[in-house]
């Protein structure tokens, strides 16, 4: 396929949020696994991200008028460094504070990353409307190219982060961290190819908000969907393999680090790779529609709930096998949904159309870290489980209202 003007600077721009979503999914494992260690409760765990979802949903109303001011280059810039900045605010915290001023520190902190994700986010996913291949309906594999690398790069990152967490330790890890994307940045700021559009003055904010009606459903079908993931993935199944892989000990916490950080790398690694295969895997699929596909993936959770209530003997090979196939499922929603928004926008209205879709994006993130560690206080992983599948209904149900699409 030919490349048109500008691909160059669309292949820097994934490369150096390649590079974001590493350090994303590495941090997000070391606090996760450190705070815990530290005698943090599933709630207490949970508010740690909450933050950074919120700034997530605030951050992607605003980065779609941002981009459309200042550029995408701006955007992308912006995303690094305050990256780097979290970060090193991350050394900065005082083992010797209370529960109270530790949960809130981290807080701030991890809001501060929340906006810089989205806003990295903001720069790469607009691109590949603007800049990469579309002729002979090529769209639809760009976007699940991008958004399934992206994933597989931070399931990779959870990884890193278990790794460096056992072996150089809280404080190394960070610092390592910030020294890579220091590098990056500075590499990305002096070397960027021509080819990202610049701002334009008379963008208003008021624009972001969306008055297509098919954007505004499927936002809220994405709600619904990644608050089904994020209700078990934040905060309930780690939580639930480090009771069962760790014996308290210190030998035995670093073994379970390993084990649980080895499984989020490889379920988002996994569900990366199906993601980018989306296109030739949902041609061969009976069900296309978001809805249908919804509909069938929420039978994953509820028949895992019922498996794990039941309480069988080696149970954990179960749960395992269950939520690879909840993540092929949920990548394959997950990258149709990614290209219906590119589908319904237009070239003029993508960053506010994309950024208006990130941010219920997030919003579904927030709900479901909130309702994960509240969800597995009161009832387990069980429960976790029980409500994702309630919220995938929901996502199906909404889905309905978007037009059926011939993706052949």
């Amino acid at each position: 396929m030919s490349k048109p003007a500008g691909f160059t600077a669309y292949l820097a721009v994934t490369a150096a949020y390649w590079a974001f979503m590493l350090t994303d999914g590495a941090l997000r494992m070391l606090v996760l696994l450190h705070f815990h260690t530290l005698g943090f409760s599933p709630v207490q765990l949970a508010y740690l991200f909450v933050l950074y979802e919120i700034a997530g949903v605030i951050t992607n109303l605003c980065a779609g008028w941002i981009a459309a001011r200042f550029g995408l280059n701006s955007t992308l810039y912006a995303g690094l460094a305050l990256q780097i900045v979290a970060l090193l605010a991350l050394t900065q915290l005082d083992p010797t504070w209370s529960i109270a001023a530790s949960v809130t520190f981290v807080m701030c902190v991890q809001g501060l990353s929340g906006v810089a994700k989205d806003l990295a986010k903001m720069s790469s996913k607009s691109a590949v409307k603007l800049l990469a291949p579309t002729e002979d309906g090529s769209l639809f594999k760009w976007v699940a190219l991008l958004t399934g690398s992206k994933n597989a790069v931070k399931g990779l990152g959870f990884l890193v982060g278990a790794a460096l967490l056992g072996s150089i330790g809280f404080q190394g890890a960070i610092l390592w961290m910030a020294a890579a994307l220091t590098i990056i940045l500075i590499a990305v700021f002096f070397k960027m190819p021509d080819g990202l559009p610049k701002g334009m003055k008379g963008a208003k904010f008021s624009a972001v908000f969306s008055t297509n009606s098919d954007v505004n459903w499927l936002s809220l079908a994405r709600v619904f969907l990644f608050g089904a993931r994020d209700v078990w993935f934040v905060v309930g199944i780690s939580i639930y393999f480090y009771g069962i892989w760790s014996d308290g000990s210190e030998e035995g916490n670093r073994a379970a680090f390993f084990l649980i950080g080895t499984f989020m790398a490889f379920w988002v690694i996994f569900y990366g790779f199906v993601q980018a295969g989306a296109p030739k895997l949902l041609a061969r699929l009976p069900l296309q529609s978001a809805s249908s596909l919804a509909a069938v993936l929420a039978l994953v959770p509820l028949t895992l709930a019922l498996l794990v209530w039941s309480d069988i003997p080696n149970l954990t090979p179960f749960v395992i096998g269950g939520l690879l196939v909840f993540g092929a499922l949920f990548a394959i929603n997950s990258a149709l949904h990614s290209y219906l928004i590119l589908h319904f926008t237009t070239a003029e209205r993508v960053t506010m159309d994309v950024g208006f879709y990130y941010m219920a994006n997030a919003a579904g993130r927030l709900l479901g870290t909130v309702l994960s560690g509240a969800s597995y206080q009161l009832g387990g992983l069980p429960l976790c489980l029980t409500v994702a599948a309630i919220m995938l209904g929901l996502s199906a149900l909404t889905a309905r209202k978007l037009p059926s699409l011939d993706l052949a």
